[in-house]
């Protein structure tokens, strides 16, 4: 579960016009976390408070760094009017310096993530993205979707939406 002051202090950062940083983290950067990226951008941009936002997305595996986010990805997502744009990149140590939240997509993300972390303070950072699913409370991971079919993609859209739109909230209520 998301430590609630975390959760407090992004309130905070949001109510004093300051950018909340967030980076959306998976494994190749490709699927899950640019989607992520995507459909925070276009709530943020619905609500008219994108400059309160500051937001990216990385990979743990940096083998397609400085691709676009997978065909299908962009595909399934463009069906529901996002734009995923993002190049892929390597999640790095640094980003604990430059993100007030990293948000993983699964267990493995989650280990990969502690393990980056410089500091304890660092590693307190780290949240799972299912953590804010309300409507699919039963999912504990966000599934990659990368060798299933059609179905996984809209799967990985349908948490993603659940999630990102809960975060949201959480932000700016």
């Amino acid at each position: 579960m998301t430590d609630n002051s975390l959760i407090t202090d992004l309130r905070k950062r949001y109510h004093e016009g300051k950018p909340v940083r967030i980076l959306f983290v998976c494994l190749g950067n490709i699927c899950r976390s640019p989607a992520a990226e995507g459909i925070f951008r276009y709530i943020t941009e619905e609500k008219g408070t994108a400059a309160h936002f500051h937001l990216d997305s990385a990979g743990l595996y940096a083998g397609h760094a400085g691709e676009l986010p997978d065909k299908r990805m962009r595909i399934h997502a463009t069906r529901r009017g996002y734009n995923l744009t993002h190049r892929s990149r390597p999640a790095r140590e640094w980003d604990f310096n430059e993100f007030d939240i990293i948000i993983g997509m699964d267990d493995a993300n989650i280990s990969g993530l502690r393990s980056l972390a410089p500091t304890d303070d660092d590693r307190k950072k780290i949240v799972r993205m299912t953590d804010f699913c309300r409507l699919h409370p039963y999912y504990d991971a966000v599934p990659d979707p990368y060798y299933e079919g059609a179905a996984g993609f809209e799967l990985v859209l349908d948490l993603l939406e659940d999630a990102c739109m809960a975060l949201y909230d959480a932000i700016t209520e």
